[in-house]
């Protein structure tokens, strides 16, 4: 049906196809399958992720909120990419959806989807990018896939994540291929995002040990649970242990 509208300027063609698909999607905004292949994201088909996410997001959903999303597609060209935002915007009703692309990607903003141009190693850039959004309920990790910025990327943002909050990574196998800073030689390498998530579940349980030296990592009281699925991995943000006395707001 979208090739109808090629005759349109890019503006008016998203317009139009924007109006076509909110038509599409009326009595299935909640399925997340659905969405994924009206929008066209890869998290549906050539992934299998939206099972994943329609679990941990569902109580999210009708919640005013702030997500955001690195790493949009396309890869250099302008009007290429932004099919999760678009997804992420319908199955939201009321959340405001952020993109973060090393590309200027600003000609897919639309509704409440909001582009910024930035590295997501960019700790200035991404402290105030949080500071003027209020902070972030969720982000999404779907940049580069470099194991070194996914390890950057989390030590920056999981700290400005609010608390009751979810962190997600997309794309893990990369942990594995040598052109990513991976290692499937040495699966333990803690420069591997894999074995770097992994190291963080013995400190869900650090105030149990009794005659561990180990340095407890600053983000352990913060962190209640991970779970890990083929080539994706939730953290959520939380008391660890619960202390009513420790505040995360």
């Amino acid at each position: 049906m979208e090739k109808y509208f090629e005759n349109f300027s890019f503006q008016n063609r998203r317009k139009l196809i924007r109006l076509f698909n909110r038509f599409r999607t009326i009595s299935k905004a909640q399925d997340l399958n659905f969405l994924a292949t009206i929008y066209k994201t890869d998290k549906w088909g050539k992934h299998f992720y939206t099972p994943h996410y329609k679990f941990h997001f569902s109580s999210f959903r009708k919640k005013k909120l702030n997500i955001l999303e690195i790493g949009i597609g396309g890869y250099e060209s302008p009007t290429q990419g932004g099919g999760s935002l678009r997804m992420w915007e319908r199955f939201f009703p009321n959340a405001m959806i952020y993109g973060l692309d090393i590309y200027d990607k600003s000609k897919l903003e639309e509704g409440r989807i909001k582009i910024i141009q930035g590295s997501q190693i960019d700790r200035e850039l991404l402290t105030n990018l949080s500071n003027r959004v209020g902070g972030f309920e969720i982000i999404i990790d779907d940049g580069s896939h470099q194991n070194e910025h996914i390890i950057e990327s989390f030590k920056i943002l999981f700290p400005l994540l609010k608390n009751g909050g979810i962190y997600v990574v997309e794309d893990t196998q990369t942990s594995y291929w040598k052109e990513y800073g991976g290692d499937e030689l040495n699966i333990d390498n803690p420069k591997n995002a894999v074995s770097y998530f992994k190291s963080l579940i013995h400190g869900l349980n650090h105030s149990e040990m009794r005659n561990s030296n180990r340095e407890i990592s600053p983000y352990e009281e913060i962190i209640s649970s991970v779970h890990f699925y083929h080539n994706l991995i939730f953290i959520y943000k939380g008391v660890n242990p619960f202390n009513p006395s420790i505040d995360l707001s």
